[in-house]
């Protein structure tokens, strides 16, 4: 029998790699999306365009109970992956009402509606290093207490409580993803480190001359997007639900990324980045490392992307995607 899969998010990052896995294996896959998503689908569904055909969307809102409700009684998930939400964390000081209502108001509409539709689907949340913020111990796992340092930390802790209730008050199967960064060339623009890219690609082709970036120093686990759904989907798959933090057990710093990105292209990061207080956060987070052991030892899960095979994943992505913008060709033409 078919799997039937409904993910939440399903054009960002993560949502287009875990459906593009998820189809692999033979599942049936459906995707909430933004109604706009499906009247704007060259701008809004490009994550998804080649494997589009393949899935099933649905017209939703996460600040929309009624709406969710319909979506979720409709599917009829065996597995539901909750990864939508306002993930940008500079704008969730600028904006904390929406971001609360779209992470918080989001996550329990969506276990209220698989509670009373379909309590027996498997859910996974997405959780954050973000919920960490000002670390009391490092490396950060499970049992670190999470004291976040943003609205968006505080929505994404809030979410875990949530769902862990969900789980114990209940009986349903709720794992929490609790990820470090991930990247990949599907990042958006406005992350640091596709800013940064994206910046190096048009530095190296004359479309630009400097990059303006926060604090260089604040140090952070990153991995492979790919690879992190990968362990969402195994997550979900386990006989017992539980929480585990994906991450790669490596720290580097934004100064880090500059060097490695710049060098990719025969270029000296310190003759182009600008470091500007604006873009400082109000309560930075400093330092995130991660202790994935637990998802090593229950999942078999390990990051097979290091960080220098990342950036220069990313780099090349954003060089192509210059060629291919100055020519007029896509991919494989």
């Amino acid at each position: 029998m078919t799997k039937r899969a409904l993910i939440t998010g399903i054009t960002g990052q993560d949502g287009s790699y875990l459906a593009e896995l998820l189809l692999k294996r033979g599942y049936e896959v459906h995707g909430l999306v933004r109604r706009v998503a499906l009247e704007d689908p060259a701008n809004r569904l490009s994550r998804i365009d080649d494997f589009r055909d393949q899935l099933h969307l649905h017209a939703g809102s996460l600040e929309s109970f009624p709406s969710l409700f319909a979506v979720v009684n409709a599917v009829q998930p065996d597995e539901l992956y909750h990864l939508g939400a306002q993930s940008f964390v500079s704008y969730s000081f600028e904006d904390a009402f929406s971001t609360f209502r779209t992470n918080i108001d989001g996550t329990h509409f969506v276990l209220e509606s698989v509670k009373q539709t379909c309590p027996g689907c498997r859910v996974y949340f997405a959780g954050s290093s973000e919920m960490f913020g000002h670390v009391k111990a490092t490396p950060q796992d499970e049992n670190t207490p999470f004291h976040p340092r943003s609205p968006y930390g505080i929505s994404k802790v809030t979410g875990f409580d949530l769902s862990r209730n969900y789980r114990e008050a209940y009986g349903m199967f709720i794992s929490c993803g609790i990820l470090f960064n991930h990247e990949s060339p599907r990042r958006g623009f406005e992350f640091v480190t596709r800013k940064i890219t994206s910046h190096v690609a048009k530095i190296k082709h004359g479309l630009a001359d400097t990059l303006p970036l926060g604090n260089l120093e604040a140090k952070r686990d990153w991995g492979f997007a790919g690879d992190y759904v990968e362990a969402m989907y195994l997550m979900v798959q386990q006989e017992t639900a539980s929480d585990f933090v994906v991450a790669t057990g490596e720290t580097h710093t934004v100064r880090e990324f500059c060097e490695q990105a710049f060098a990719a292209v025969d270029l000296d990061y310190r003759d182009y980045v600008t470091e500007n207080p604006e873009f400082y956060r109000p309560a930075e987070v400093h330092l995130l490392l991660g202790d994935a052991g637990k998802a090593k030892a229950e999942l078999n899960w390990e990051p097979t992307c290091r960080f220098d095979r990342l950036v220069e994943m990313m780099i090349d992505a954003d060089m192509e995607l210059i060629r291919q913008q100055r020519t007029g060709t896509s991919a494989g033409e």
